[in-house]
């Protein structure tokens, strides 16, 4: 597949919003990167920084869809469920299609490092929370993974996005650091640690310091 401009910027910016941070790189860096002598080139094809972020998530996040929904189809297909079993098999679909980008040799190391810089803002990109489509396998595995949790983990603690989170940061930890051979075993162990987040009971503690902020409110 021949390379074109577009690609070489998004390769470019995925490269380097991983090492320098999503802000810490101008768009004119991006640019020369890309081996770019116009300096409008970036502008041309995608306007702004947003528009260059766009263009690295949707490089990644079709191939994540497709593997997610695969997976969802098995769970669905598999029925009813013990309950620990369930949450095992739904962790994995959050982490596997994720962990994936581990081997992808054509960015996908960064661009997990790119989107555990994104899970921590104040605004979630659309891939992370979409707002309403069913479509989104995010949004699948949220509506599959709700009937495993106590309505106020779901509800009120936002469970289901300190899950998402910590795969992530997790994976981003993973793919910051040389390559090494055991990415089975870290995958395996982190759906593991998943689904255990996943079974996380609401404590009384938790409950009554819950009950009082209500109070306050």
């Amino acid at each position: 597949m021949p390379t074109t401009t577009a690609s070489r910027l998004v390769a470019a910016a995925e490269r380097l919003f991983a090492e320098r941070g999503i802000d810490g790189v101008s768009l004119r860096e991006i640019n020369a990167a890309a081996g770019q002598r116009n300096s409008t080139a970036l502008q041309y094809h995608f306007g702004d920084r947003a528009g260059l972020l766009r263009a690295v998530l949707a490089k990644h996040h079709p191939e994540i869809e497709v593997r997610r929904h695969q997976l969802l189809d098995d769970y669905e297909a598999r029925g009813e469920l013990p309950p620990a079993e369930a949450r095992r098999a739904l962790a994995a679909a959050l982490v596997r299609p994720l962990a994936a980008k581990l081997a992808d040799h054509d960015g996908g190391r960064a661009y997990l490092r790119v989107m555990e810089q994104l899970v921590h803002r104040a605004d979630p990109p659309a891939v992370l929370v979409p707002p309403s489509d069913p479509g989104q396998s995010i949004n699948r595995w949220r509506e599959l993974v709700a009937p495993l949790l106590a309505d106020v983990a779901v509800r009120r603690l936002h469970l289901r996005f300190v899950a998402i989170r910590l795969t992530h940061v997790e994976l981003a930890r993973r793919a910051d650091a040389p390559v090494r051979p055991d990415d089975r075993l870290f995958i395996s162990h982190l759906i593991d640690v998943v689904s255990a987040v996943l079974a996380t009971e609401v404590s009384p503690e938790t409950a009554r310091l819950l009950a009082e902020r209500d109070a306050t409110r």
